[in-house]
Formats: structure tokens, C-alpha cells, sequence
């Protein structure tokens, strides 16, 4: 008998399997190398001669667990490889395996019986599948000696005894609808098969007596404004469909009677996995969409019926195995028209899990809003515990939209795809971007553990830096048209965010032969390198090695080829915020089973601690509190009258031809046990300065995890967001 290597037996250890792999492509199934037998590479070629007709068969079957289609056909008879070409034979086999969801097969050779020029071998075949288990049946082959060479007859009760003659199989799928993903507190963000309805107008169809009312019933039905609907009409011509907004069904018969008497308005119902809010962390959270055609065998082999759903990107990827469910099935033989014959085999299905996330899905929500227009990205961490609270990439995208039978998919998918902007890349955790002044940090860190400087080390931070020759470099100061900071210790400088005290650090460290202490520095923090986030795709960023001045005192305030994630950069500042330790971020809370029974749980991992000493973290802490609570701090003035105690550094980053990245990175110490301390990394790009636009982003993030709503308009808001009306 030849026994298989372990392998999953079950769609549960499959599930495994595909768990760890969910961040790649889906994997071929992993065969056991065949012994080393005489092949025939085609069917013109002269075999080694094996006058034992076993050793045929089991080269024959050890070719089918490898999967090596071309070997198995050499093995045939002339006459069967006249009656059935190398395409059809292993398009018989690979389709097949696919019907049956083959998993693995192993064989044992039972008997063998030679009598002149014929010869048979039977032999028991043990086919396990992913939806109906292990199939085993017991077959026989059919060799001929033919120019002193025993070869195989073709026939596909070769695979299955029943399948004589025109018999194929047939594969009943037995699917249990995908899985939800909600928030930490239980809010849905995700739900399978639902009743939904797309809304949209006909531009130049609504009566202008009735818009008051309608726009104000669709600000209940889909939470746009009546301003953003106006505009939305305004911007298409007379008679155009524009789609607004994907809603449950529920909330349209809640009210059915009044909205079917307004003109223009068309709502159109369809069922599917339903994003709420059009789309809650929707590069986080992921989507689903059909299986394509140049997939469908490789996702058939897997389970999976040919016109479903899969998760593409972030945890309806990563979470696939739990999602899909217990599949199951009910394999029959059938002849060519479709009739049933014999049922092999058959397993009932279970429900799926679900997957609670670690998101507050208000805080999300209101954070997107803030967000709207901007490009750019928020990460929200628990500071002591890695949870990911909010993960924002903007501009976003609604996840329903991928949806064939949702009407709005129609008009706003192709644009969607071809958008310039990228909405489908998650800029928290893929964005890669200079750090610009946050880095000043890692500069001070390495400038401190050199041991040629301390706390109170001074320097004079003028309009200019002229320590290398023929190179003048300007402070921020120049372009605000301010004094000179002056006189600084280094956690002053921080505070001042003075550019010639980290160009000089950075210059000071190269000369002296310490060339890679900023860059060691840096990879201690966790930048240039993924956060260890399982279930999301990062980028890695990049922390160079300076090799000449200029890049030393580029890299000392996060310019020159230095990236970063801001994923990274919350994760650092979370670091210093809880006293050294770099956690791993993590975004799922719990995984539950079909039954409710946990899988998965979250639990506070700490990769390591920054490479720094106490009094050099004690150096960094003062340095911060004084950016947001010191007068002179660069942020000082957008944190007046907050009430909640915070810390944290401004950058700009500089990214020519266009305007600065705006950067914010800080974390709060209210110390309240309800509430528990958040890290958070704001980026904008081409934003501007970080004190001016990132930092009062960073204010929104605080106010509305403490006190449940903003309380001070941004910049650029004519005044606070209204609440939408209750539903």
C-alpha cells in the first residue's frame, strides 16, 4: 500500500491551510514525489523495458498522485492514445478532480494476473475530497504487451469503477451562507445574503416642490446630506441615472409608502453580502466577488461552486476559511444527459464562523467623514494593547459595488477601478511615505545612545544650516518668516522641531563613523519592515543607509529615500507612549465557529522593546509633552482648551513637485480605565504643514473617542458635522 504523507482529511484542517496561506495566492495541492520508474516522455518514445506489468500500474498511480498527466499517457496502449489525445486525457482527469473536489489519492495493489500478452492489476483507490470526504473503491487496469512492453488500456473505470461508458460525475454543493464580521461592541459591518435595495435619482425627474422632503427622507435612508444629494444632481445631465447609496431592505419597507410617491427616485432590490454604511473600513474589511473564469478549476478543486463569492482583499480574504463555512456536497454519478445514477458519496454542511474585529465602528465611521476629500490615513491604536480601533485609507470605495446585482455596481464600477487615486489601496498599511519631522524621534534616540550627546545637550538653531560646506540649508522658521528658535537643549528642539539641531545630529553621528546608527535606530523602532499585522497587507517601507553627508542629514529628519507606513509609525509612537514595548498591531478580536464556539482570540503580543534606554525614553517623553503643551511647541496652539492630556510631533514631509506630506503622530495619557490610552498616527498627502491640517485631525480622533463627538471644527469646516437623523 502506498501510504500518503499526513495531510488535512477534513474541510476543517483545510480551513487551516488555507488560514496561513490567505495572504497569498491560493496554493496547488502539495502531491508526494513519485519513485523514480522508466518513463515515456511522449507517446513516440521507447520505454526501459518492465516485463512486470505492477510496476506499470504503480508507475501509472504514482503519475496521477503527482499529477504528472503527461507520464500517465505515456503509459498508454497505441490504441488507446489513437482514441483519446494528451488534451482530452488530462482535461478528463483535471475535470474530474475538480467535480469531486479531489483532495488527495493513495492506492493499494491488490492482485496481479499475466497470461501471454494481457495481464490485469487490481488495486483499491482512496480518493479524498474536500466535500464529501473519502471515496474508496476497488477497480481494475487492463494492460496489453506490446513490442515486449506491458502498456496500459484506457478507460476511466481506471478512476472509478461506475465510470463506464458515457458515466460522468455530478456534484450536488451543499453551501451555507458566508459568515458576518462585526465591530468590538457587536455592530455588523458585514452580513451574508441580505435584502437590500439600491437608491438613486433621475436627474430632472423629482418634483422641486417635494426635494425638501425627499432629500431629507434619503438623509435618513442612506446618511447623505441634502447638500451632497443637490450636488450630486447638479453634476448630471438632464435624465441621467446617479446613484447614491446601497440600503437593507428593512429600512426601505419601513417606509415604502411615502418614498414610492416621489418622482425620480428609483430604488431597485437585489440580495447579497451586504456592506453597511458603503463600506465601514473597507480596505481593511475587503470584498467579495465572483470567481473568474480563470479560476474556476483551481477554486472547484477547492470546494467551492463556480459562480460564488470569495473574499479578495483584507479580512474577507484573510478570514476566508472561517467565512465560507462547513461545505459539503453530494457526489453522484450521472450519465451524459444529466441523469443520476449512483450517489458515492455525501456530507451535510455547517454554518460558518464570524469575525469580531477589534474596530469601534462609530469612531470608524466619523473618522472616514472627517477624512472625506483628503487623501491620506489614520491609524487608532490602543497604545498598551496593539488593538486596531480605527484603521482609515482615504478616499474610500463601497464594497457593494462589486455586486453584478446591484444596479448602482452599473455606473460606479468601472470608475471605481480606473480611479487615479487608488481607492482600493490601504494607505495605513501599505501608503509609503517620508516621515519628515516625526523622524526627528529616531534622530534624537540615536544621538542619545551614541553617548555624544544628552538631554541638555545645546545647540543654537539659527535661520540656516551651513556645516557643510557649500551647502545652505533653511530652518521652517524662514519660510513662516519667525525668528530663529535659538539656544535649545536637544528635548527643546523636539519641541521646536528645529531642522539645523537634527541636520547637525545626523552630520555629527556620520563623521564620527557611527554612518549606520540612525538607520539601526530607525529598524529598532519597526520602521523599514511589516508591523507583523497577520491579517492585512503591508509594505515594508525603506530605511536607507546614509553614504555620503547630504544623505546623513536628509535621513536625520526622515527625508532623502526614507518611507514609512503610518501603520508603522502609530505602532513606535504607541511604543513610547507605553513605556517601550512594540506590540503587534492586530485588527480581529475573536474568531467564532458555525457554533459559536471560539477559534481565534485576541492577546496582547509584544515583539520586543525600543532599543533605547530609560533615561533616553524619558528624554523623548518630555520632548513631545512640550510640542503640544509648551507655548513654543510646534502644536501647542491647535491643542488649547483640550481637556484630555496628550503628547505627541508634527511633521511636513517634504514631496516635490507637490505640496509637503502632512504628518501628526502622538498618543493621549488620560489614565481612565474606561477609556483605555490610544496611539495615533494622522497622514495627509500633499496636505501641508502637520500642524496646520494633520494635527487638528488628530484632535477629531481624541474628541470623538473621549466625549463621543467632535467638539472643535476642523480648519476647513464652515462648521461640526450634524448628526444624521435617527433611522
Amino acid at each position: 500500500m502506498r501510504a500518503p504523507p499526513p495531510r488535512p482529511r477534513h474541510p476543517a484542517a483545510l480551513a487551516v491551510l488555507l488560514l496561513l496561506s490567505a495572504c497569498s495566492a491560493i496554493p496547488r495541492l502539495a502531491t508526494p514525489t513519485p519513485p523514480a520508474v522508466p518513463v515515456l516522455p511522449t507517446d513516440t518514445a521507447v520505454p526501459t523495458p518492465l516485463p512486470d506489468p505492477v510496476r506499470v500500474a504503480r508507475a501509472y498511480l504514482d503519475a496521477w498522485i503527482a499529477e504528472d498527466f503527461t507520464t500517465m499517457y505515456s503509459w498508454l496502449t497505441p490504441l488507446s492514445q489513437e482514441g483519446i489525445s494528451l488534451d482530452t486525457f488530462t482535461s478528463v482527469y483535471t475535470g474530474l478532480s475538480n467535480i469531486m473536489s479531489l483532495n488527495q489519492v493513495y492506492y493499494e495493489v491488490l492482485s496481479s494476473f499475466a497470461q501471454g500478452r494481457t495481464a490485469q492489476v487490481a488495486y483499491r483507490v482512496h480518493l479524498e475530497t474536500i466535500l464529501v470526504g473519502e471515496i474508496v473503491r476497488d477497480t481494475q487496469m487492463e494492460l496489453t504487451l506490446a513490442d515486449g512492453l506491458w502498456r496500459i488500456q484506457w478507460d476511466q473505470a481506471l478512476i472509478l469503477p461506475e465510470l463506464t461508458g458515457d458515466r460522468t460525475l455530478a456534484m450536488e454543493y451543499r453551501i451555507p451562507a458566508r459568515g458576518d464580521i462585526y465591530d468590538r461592541n457587536g455592530h455588523a459591518l458585514v452580513a451574508g445574503d441580505t435584502n437590500a435595495v439600491s437608491v438613486g435619482l433621475i436627474a430632472g425627474a423629482t418634483d422641486p416642490f417635494e426635494e425638501d422632503t425627499l432629500f431629507y427622507e434619503l438623509w435618513i435612508l442612506t446618511g447623505l446630506t441634502p447638500e451632497e444629494i443637490q450636488d450630486r444632481l447638479d453634476a448630471a445631465r438632464e435624465g441621467w441615472y446617479v446613484p447614491l447609496a446601497e440600503v437593507p431592505a428593512a429600512l426601505v419597507e419601513a417606509d415604502f409608502d411615502l418614498l414610492e410617491t416621489f418622482d425620480g427616485l428609483v430604488l431597485e432590490p437585489y440580495t447579497s453580502r451586504y456592506y453597511f454604511g458603503g463600506g465601514i473600513a473597507p480596505q481593511a474589511i475587503g470584498y467579495v466577488s465572483l470567481i473568474q473564469p480563470e479560476e474556476a478549476g483551481t477554486y472547484e478543486r477547492l470546494g467551492y461552486r463556480v459562480d460564488e463569492r470569495i473574499g479578495r482583499i483584507g479580512l474577507e480574504r484573510w478570514g476566508e476559511p472561517f467565512l465560507a463555512g462547513a461545505r459539503a456536497g453530494a457526489l453522484y454519478v450521472v450519465t451524459r444527459d444529466g441523469r443520476r445514477e449512483t450517489l458515492l458519496a455525501e456530507t451535510q454542511a455547517g454554518p460558518a464562523g464570524s469575525i469580531y474585529t477589534t474596530l469601534d465602528r462609530d469612531l470608524q465611521i466619523q473618522l472616514q467623514a472627517a477624512m472625506q476629500g483628503l487623501t491620506g490615513a489614520i491609524v487608532v491604536l490602543e497604545r498598551d494593547t496593539g488593538r486596531i480601533l480605527a484603521l482609515v485609507s482615504s478616499p474610500g470605495y463601497d464594497p457593494n459595488l462589486f455586486e453584478p446585482a446591484n444596479l448602482n455596481s452599473d455606473y460606479l464600477l468601472s470608475g471605481l477601478l480606473s480611479d487615479p487615486r487608488t481607492p482600493l489601496l490601504n494607505r495605513a498599511t501599505q501608503g509609503q511615505y517620508p516621515l519628515g519631522s516625526v523622524f526627528k524621534i529616531i534622530t534624537m534616540a540615536a544621538g542619545l545612545e551614541s553617548g555624544r550627546y544628552s538631554p541638555t545637550s545645546s545647540y543654537y538653531c539659527g535661520h540656516y544650516f551651513t556645516e557643510i560646506a557649500g551647502l545652505s540649508r533653511a530652518d521652517w522658521t524662514v519660510a513662516y518668516q519667525v525668528p530663529p528658535s535659538g539656544q535649545l537643549d536637544l528635548r527643546e528642539g523636539l519641541m521646536r522641531s528645529c531642522n539645523p539641531w537634527f541636520w547637525h545630529i545626523g552630520l555629527d553621528l556620520f563623521n564620527a563613523g557611527l554612518e549606520t546608527g540612525i538607520t539601526e535606530t530607525a529598524l529598532g523602532f519597526g520602521l523599514g519592515t511589516d508591523t507583523g499585522l497577520a491579517q492585512l497587507v503591508e509594505a515594508g517601507g525603506n530605511i536607507p543607509v546614509p553614504v555620503n553627508p547630504i544623505d546623513a542629514i536628509n535621513l536625520a529628519i526622515g527625508q532623502g529615500d526614507t518611507l514609512v507606513t503610518p501603520l508603522q509609525v502609530a505602532r513606535f509612537i504607541a511604543a513610547i507612549g507605553n513605556g517601550g514595548e512594540l506590540l503587534r498591531p492586530q485588527i480581529v478580536e475573536q474568531v467564532l465557529s458555525g457554533s459559536g464556539e471560539p477559534v481565534y482570540r485576541f492577546k496582547v503580543e509584544s515583539l520586543g522593546s525600543l532599543p533605547i534606554r530609560a533615561e533616553t525614553l524619558e528624554a523623548i517623553l518630555q520632548g513631545l509633552d512640550w510640542v503640544v503643551n509648551q507655548p513654543r511647541g510646534t502644536a501647542h496652539f491647535q491643542f488649547t482648551g483640550l481637556g484630555i492630556p496628550i503628547a505627541g510631533k508634527t511633521g511636513t514631509a517634504e514631496a516635490p513637485p507637490n505640496n509637503p506630506h502632512a504628518w501628526f503622530a502622538g498618543y493621549t495619557l488620560a489614565e481612565d480605565p474606561a477609556f483605555p490610552d490610544l496611539a495615533i498616527a494622522v497622514v495627509l498627502e500633499h496636505g501641508g504643514e502637520g500642524s496646520q491640517v494633520a494635527a487638528p485631525l488628530f484632535r477629531r480622533v481624541v474628541e470623538i473617542y473621549f466625549l463621543g463627538w467632535p467638539v472643535t471644527p476642523l480648519p476647513w469646516e464652515e462648521a461640526l458635522p450634524v448628526p444624521p437623523p435617527e433611522n
